[in-house]
């Protein structure tokens, strides 16, 4: 009766299906230049980042000045701060950034004119980062 007992035990936590809870991560890909839905994207990463998931921006096209050191962008109420204020907040707080592989030779930049800390995306790291199940995106 015991080995049966340790058969059923052993066969029944088999069965049952694990729930571990993995950590939430988002991509955010902002390839917008309207300032308004930029500061929306880093809004949004920015409350993910507060519910403790893992966040990164991936910049592209329009998007990807908000990684440029000399370029300004129009300040947002009421926060009264800035899309490339709230992007620094976001590293700050832990945020990977990096603008697409596209970006700077199509802007005739290098990486050098990126704000310290903002690093260029290599495609198939990203590819294979937002086909991870645990991964949600966020496009804008």
């Amino acid at each position: 009766m015991h080995k049966l007992s340790i058969a059923l035990a052993l066969g029944l936590s088999c069965a049952l299906p694990v729930h571990a809870q993995s950590p939430a991560e988002l991509l955010v890909s902002i390839n917008s230049g309207v300032t308004q839905t930029q500061g929306v994207a880093m809004v949004l990463a920015s409350q993910a980042l507060a519910q403790k998931a893992a966040v990164r921006v991936l910049l592209c096209s329009d998007g990807g000045q908000l990684a440029v050191k000399d370029k300004e962008s129009a300040v947002l109420k009421p926060m009264n701060k800035s899309p490339k204020e709230l992007l620094q907040g976001l590293m700050k707080a832990g945020a990977k950034v990096e603008v697409c592989a596209l970006f700077l030779p199509n802007a005739d930049l290098k990486p050098t004119d990126l704000i310290e800390g903002i690093g260029v995306a290599k495609p198939a790291d990203v590819a294979a980062y937002f086909l991870q199940p645990n991964v949600k995106t966020l496009s804008y």
